[in-house]
């Protein structure tokens, strides 16, 4: 484990580190924001108070998610920085538990909410063919050392629930395909089955999802093994946020 991840019981915004997240809210809902966290540095001993932090996609325990060029065109997003509904690397075996945002400067010219979605909502709205799609279907993940074959849903080890799920991945056979790219049906994981089940969850999201605007210097910590989440649009370069991965101790 890196040193920067090591927890530690200094006091954060007036309290220990340990105590900052409230556990039986994170339970009960999925998500739970931290308000009065100081700095980048505190975000990471708060995010560490929950399990080991876990190295991103760029190696690093740390991930700034700053405006993306209106030019960059990739399909992950319908318009300029948004990204529809996914699980955050459902290839990784485990998948994070957690993912978390620091906001250091949120959008001041509306959008740029993160958007939540609970998988109990979900299931209890989509068909149960749908949710048997869900439960039954293995798929490949891609990810490190070959990705994971799995379903979108289950449980781990320990009975917890184990989502993984990814809109581009159904659609285009890939997490992050070009803009406009055309996939025949053979060629997606689950066929046209995945791909009606994509549209119909996106659907839902749209429907369904609990809007959070994360207030600057607070942290939004969500379940990334039940929850699915996007980014709704924004305009304003300014907007700043640290993204950070984390595992869960008591799954372990």
């Amino acid at each position: 484990m890196s040193p920067n991840c090591h927890v530690v019981s200094a006091p954060v915004g007036g309290t220990t580190v340990e105590g900052r997240v409230d556990r039986s809210r994170l339970g009960e809902d999925g998500y739970v924001v931290v308000h009065d966290v100081p700095d980048r540095v505190a975000a990471a001993e708060v995010v560490g108070s929950l399990g080991d932090l876990v190295p991103q996609y760029n190696g690093l325990l740390t991930h700034e998610v700053t405006y993306r060029p209106g030019n960059d065109h990739r399909a992950y997003s319908q318009s300029a920085n948004t990204i529809l509904a996914h699980t955050e690397a459902p290839g990784w075996d485990p998948s994070p538990a957690y993912l978390a945002l620091f906001c250091h400067r949120q959008a001041r010219c509306g959008g740029g909410h993160t958007d939540l979605l609970d998988i109990r909502r979900l299931v209890d709205a989509l068909e149960p063919a749908e949710v048997a799609l869900m439960t039954d279907s293995e798929l490949t993940f891609p990810g490190p050392d070959g990705g994971v074959r799995t379903t979108m849903l289950g449980a781990d080890d320990t009975g917890n629930t184990a989502l993984r799920f990814s809109y581009n991945l159904l659609t285009a056979a890939d997490y992050d395909p070009h803009h406009g790219s055309d996939v025949d049906d053979i060629r997606l994981p689950l066929g046209r089955a995945g791909r009606r089940l994509a549209h119909r969850v996106s659907d839902l999201f749209h429907e369904l999802r609990t809007r959070v605007l994360i207030p600057e210097n607070s942290l939004l910590i969500w379940d990334n093994q039940r929850m699915l989440h996007a980014r709704s649009e924004y305009a304003d370069r300014a907007r700043h946020l640290t993204r950070f991965w984390a595992g869960d101790r008591t799954r372990a």
